[in-house]
């Protein structure tokens, strides 16, 4: 039996005041900081009650918290590791020591910010990551600030690594200011406390607030000081241009030890940053809240050209500066690497910067990589705050290695899940938001994939993507694939959205069903712009892409047994689709060399969910065999050899196959996904 679960009001004020705290990004970033409330229940194995601590657990997110979040403990077992605390330099051995105090079956990992919580003589303990808050806390002066600021109602608690011996230094300034509501932790955050939720939630929003309103008053009108001349952004068309151009060719550099996936963001913050004449120096020293560094990395890439610079001369640019990164992110690895830490996780940047276009953030998933673009404009607005009211001054960098390269966040990343098995790819399907094109979204999404649904109507588009999840995982566009002009636009998208593209499927189409005497030169014209034009279009705007990337890649054509077999009144489609079964063959043997491996894919009569026969193609076609259009998958399937309906599924498993690792070195092959038609056997 789980107590976990057992309802007290102690818990349920947490868990909504956590909630109100951690929604508003004002007060803390995503999955920052953490929460705690002290009570009591009844201990079921003796009936007697019992004083308890719930806490927010490990990589839990304070705005999204539910009590599964919570990590639950005897206080009295906690409070007794005291006994035992081996000192600053084996504090690490706590966390493991924490498990011995908990209460219950279930519930989330103990973070290392447990004793903090424990150890703090109150009934309600926030400790949190707010700009403001930072602003003070990483300022060079930030403990008189604090004095200045807060009165005695906040006390500055001196840079120390989470741990043990932070929560009993904040424990002791609490029993030393019976006054004081809370602290400013150097380097690092604040902590806020009170005797009921209500009082611990208004003493951290006071904190936050009068941070905020000292820095507006007192602030420099430019804490960056003057922008540089000619480093101010582009208009909005023109830099996200840019920032499309640039984007393949850094989501190749980022991916030098392990494919990334990215996002982009122009936040006018951003840009004021970038063109600042304070962008080299501040961005050399790095963040300085753990949770900042640990996401962004030790500092950023930052490309030193104006926008103005060509795309060739920038390209050549970042190369350069890329491997310089790389240089001097192993040195810091090798000035303060010990036999026990654990091996450099990779030299690559997490965040980028383009002055005049904005920054990209990367991460194992989309994710990932959008929160680590989140915490870098925290740390800018952090360094506004401080350069503001004082000069920006973050925790030394060997602190900061240790924090990064901490046993237990090593060990935090090892708790973590296996990637699925399309996780990092990013995926644009063409004519996707029904029928054959939504399965194979669905399924590349499932497996782990980022997806951009392209189709003629944006908004179908849109709620396909909805119904794979959040914008994280998939998108919708509105595309023509007629249209170079859209297709690029449709490719800028997709760059812009998640940082890169490595995989296309060639999906969109449509068919008439008429004689040759029936069809007319527009309808030869339709089917061919849409199938054999629009293939085409796409694959060569993706090709460059792909190249530029120098990450190989996958074009999947969505052919049909048409494409080999000769059946009556299906003229054009047929045509078309023989055209597309070539171009397979002809770009597997140019693309090769770059990585790229291009498939096609043949199905026969995938009636169920789809566009094509719902259009009246179904009624043409069920009228050429002679049986009932609602009979028509079953006539199709009767004449297969394994008699057998085709499923949109059925052709989207086939498309996951191709683009996984068990196919790696397959390209120019044709699958026939048409439950067996003899005569379209391939020769």
């Amino acid at each position: 039996m789980s107590t976990t679960t057992t309802t007290t009001t102690a818990a349920d004020d947490l868990i909504a005041r956590s909630n109100r705290l951690g929604q508003d990004p004002a007060n803390t970033n995503y999955a920052g900081g953490n929460t705690s409330a002290k009570g009591t229940a009844t201990d079921p194995v003796t009936g007697e009650p019992v004083e308890l601590l719930w806490v927010k657990g490990s990589g839990g997110d304070l705005g999204t918290l539910t009590p599964k979040g919570l990590a639950v403990l005897r206080l009295d077992r906690l409070r007794a590791l005291a006994n035992v605390y081996p000192g600053v330099d084996r504090e690490d051995e706590m966390v493991a020591a924490f498990d011995y105090t908990l209460f219950g079956t279930g519930g989330a990992a103990p973070s290392i910010d447990t004793a903090m919580h424990g150890l703090v003589d109150a009934a309600h303990v926030d400790h949190l990551h707010p700009d403001s808050g930072i602003a003070i806390a990483t300022a060079a002066d930030g403990e008189a600030l604090t004095a200045t600021i807060f009165g005695d109602k906040v006390v500055w608690v001196p840079w120390r690594r989470p741990g043990w011996q932070l929560g009993q230094d904040i424990a002791d300034i609490k029993a030393a200011h019976p006054d004081a509501i809370g602290t400013i932790l150097g380097g690092h955050g604040i902590t806020a406390w009170g005797d009921t939720s209500d009082e611990a939630e208004q003493n951290s929003l006071w904190i936050i607030r009068t941070a905020a309103d000292y820095i507006a008053e007192h602030g420099s009108a430019e804490p960056f000081g003057a922008a540089r001349e000619g480093f101010g952004p582009l208009p909005e068309a023109d830099r996200r241009a840019r920032a499309a151009a640039l984007a393949p060719v850094l989501r190749g550099l980022v991916s030098t030890d392990g494919v990334k996936v990215g996002h982009f963001s122009d936040d006018s913050r951003i840009l004021e940053f970038l063109a600042s004449e304070s962008l080299d120096r501040l961005a050399a020293l790095g963040t300085s809240c753990p949770d900042h560094f640990l996401r962004t990395k030790v500092k950023p890439m930052v490309l030193d050209l104006p926008p103005t610079a060509s795309v060739e001369e920038s390209v050549a640019r970042l190369h350069e500066l890329h491997e310089q990164y790389r240089a001097d992110y192993a040195a810091y690895y090798e000035r303060y690497a010990t036999p026990e830490s654990p091996a450099m996780r990779g030299a690559d940047p997490a965040i980028v910067l383009i002055p005049g276009v904005g920054m990209f953030s990367y991460g194992a998933d989309k994710q990932t990589a959008r929160v680590a673009g989140e915490f870098y404009l925290n740390a800018i607005n952090v360094m506004r705050g401080a350069e503001a009211i004082s000069t920006y001054s973050p925790i030394d960098e060997s602190e900061k290695f240790r924090i990064e390269y901490w046993a237990l966040e090593e060990a935090k990343l090892a708790r973590r899940p296996a990637p699925a098995p399309l996780a990092g790819r990013i995926a644009l399907v063409t004519g996707a938001a029904s029928g054959i094109g939504k399965a194979i979204a669905t399924r590349l999404a499932k497996e782990g994939a980022c997806v951009v649904i392209a189709d003629l109507d944006a908004s179908k588009a849109q709620e396909a993507a909805a119904s794979l999840g959040s914008t994280d995982v998939a998108v919708g566009i509105a595309a023509n694939v007629t249209s170079a002009t859209e297709i690029q636009a449709a490719i800028d998208e997709t760059l812009l959205a998640f940082g890169g593209l490595d995989l296309v499927v060639n999906n969109a189409g449509l068919s008439l069903s008429k004689s040759l005497l029936e069809t007319t030169e527009a309808d030869w014209d339709l089917q061919h712009n849409v199938m054999a034009k629009g293939s085409f279009l796409v694959s060569r705007a993706a090709a460059k892409v792909l190249i530029d990337q120098q990450l190989g890649g996958d074009i999947v054509y969505i052919s049909s047994k048409n494409s080999v077999f000769a059946g009556p009144n299906n003229i054009a489609y047929s045509a078309t689709k023989a055209d597309q079964a070539h171009q397979v063959r002809l770009l597997a043997a140019e693309l090769g060399e770059h990585g790229i491996r291009v498939n096609g894919i043949n199905p026969d009569g995938v009636v169920r969910g789809s566009g094509i026969f719902a259009g009246g193609w179904g009624a043409k076609r069920a009228a050429v065999y002679g049986v009932p259009e609602e009979k028509l998958g079953e006539y199709y399937a009767q004449r297969t050899l394994l008699k057998r309906e085709v499923l949109p599924e059925n052709v989207a498993n086939a498309v996951f196959v191709l683009v996984g690792s068990d196919l790696s070195h397959t390209t120019g092959l044709h699958i026939p996904v048409d439950a067996g038609v003899a005569a379209a056997f391939l020769r």
